[in-house]
């Protein structure tokens, strides 16, 4: 629609609205520094892609996992488990901590289970039967 068939009063921002965006300032990722203008921008689309590349891959490990089982298909899923959900903890943190000290402290605890999740889950598939023969396992009870 044409701008002036609208009028200049309709294409105005309103004054509630202008107040409220410069009390609110900027939104910020936790997951790192502040960003000015639209430097992250491709930062963001790599990563969305990367998330969606790890659900595919999620997607293709399971009947993998079914079809051959074995150490290749059982460190994957590792990888690919661990990392899915520490994106997926990583969203719940940005969304609901706020706080610069909260947020180091919540990212912190964040690597920390990240870690231990990959070690625990490789340490299962070395010592023991691995995720695919657990899995396994449990659909034969």
């Amino acid at each position: 629609v044409p701008a002036a068939l609208l009028g200049s009063a309709l294409l105005r921002r309103p004054a509630a609205l202008g107040a409220a965006a410069t009390r609110c300032g900027p939104a910020r990722d936790s997951h790192g520094p502040a960003r000015q203008g639209h430097g992250g921008s491709k930062a963001a689309s790599l990563h969305w892609t990367g998330e969606r590349a790890v659900s595919v891959l999620l997607l293709g490990l399971l009947p993998a996992a079914y079809l051959c089982p074995g150490p290749a298909v059982d460190y994957s899923l590792a990888a690919a488990l661990t990392l899915h959900g520490h994106w997926g903890l990583g969203q719940v943190i940005t969304d609901y901590v706020h706080g610069d000290v909260p947020i180091k402290v919540a990212n912190m605890g964040l690597y920390i289970l990240s870690g231990l999740t990959f070690a625990g889950l490789c340490h299962f598939n070395y010592h023991d039967v691995g995720i695919c023969k657990a899995v396994a396992m449990l659909w034969s009870l």
